[in-house]
């Protein structure tokens, strides 16, 4: 195949995921309604075998979309205490060993065209690969992802190695958390940080498990996020030397300041 233009790209990943789908959709001219109807398509793509045509350019096109964000390595962060770390941003903008995931227990990524949740946006730049490693996982396995487990795959397309997925404990709108979703939470930072040194990482950034869609609180959230942490590295032998608090929203950045760098 001769080397495409990213309009090229777009309109070739356009035209196999259209005709894949059987679906009269009709391809738009303007290039923003393109990357938003690709990324559409690639949300509610089931797990199923793709042509390596196919591999091939959309890796090239989301390699691209990748480089051309503004990536921050551990290096570039200076909010730091120890090997505890903070920054505030899109978390497929940093170039670590390992970002994690906030999963549903399927694992599989969000099916929800454009939904703004971690999961989507992670499988949206990583490529469709992630879903079809996630869905060989799940099969192996032969049952839902335990709430507080984590199972690591394959960056593909992004800036870091590796995604690390977990599944947080979601909580009931208008409840609070009880002891066990909290000791679930909990789990949920002990196997990232397990998986992260049995693959002998140096750098993990952890987005706010469960304070999305999940619901769990944000400030008891990010105190048993950073005391987990803590706990981790006081009673265990450990590779990483980065352990990044990603945090999106100004109120979550406010919360972990305050937590880590606070009198």
């Amino acid at each position: 195949m001769i080397a495409l233009n990213q309009n090229q790209q777009i309109d070739f990943l356009l035209s196999y995921l259209i005709d894949e789908s059987d679906e009269l959709i009709c391809i738009p001219s303007d290039i923003g309604d393109k990357k938003n109807l690709l990324r559409s398509l690639m949300n509610v793509r089931p797990a199923k075998p793709i042509s390596e045509e196919f591999l091939k350019v959309q890796d090239e096109y989301l390699t691209n979309e990748t480089l051309s964000r503004n990536l921050v390595s551990a290096d570039d962060i200076e909010e730091s205490k120890g090997k505890l770390m903070l920054w505030q941003g899109d978390i497929v903008e940093l170039k670590v060993d390992a970002i994690v995931n906030a999963a549903n227990s399927q694992l599989l990524g969000c099916f929800i065209p454009l939904h703004n949740c971690i999961d989507n946006i992670i499988h949206s730049a990583s490529g469709v690969q992630l879903r079809l490693e996630c869905n060989k996982i799940m099969k192996a396995q032969g049952k839902s992802e335990d709430v507080g487990g984590a199972k690591i795959t394959k960056g593909y397309n992004l800036a870091s190695k590796y995604v690390i997925h977990t599944v947080g404990p979601a909580i009931p709108s208008g409840s609070k958390p009880t002891d066990l979703d909290c000791k679930k939470l909990a789990s949920c930072y002990n196997s990232c940080l397990e998986l992260a040194s049995s693959y002998n990482l140096k750098s993990i950034a952890f987005c706010s498990i469960s304070t999305g869609v999940f619901n769990f609180p944000k400030k008891e959230a990010a105190e048993i996020a950073i005391r987990t942490v803590n706990d981790y590295l006081n009673s265990k032998e450990t590779s990483l030397e980065h352990i990044i608090f990603n945090v999106f929203s100004d109120d979550a950045y406010l919360i972990y300041n305050e937590l880590l760098f606070g009198d």
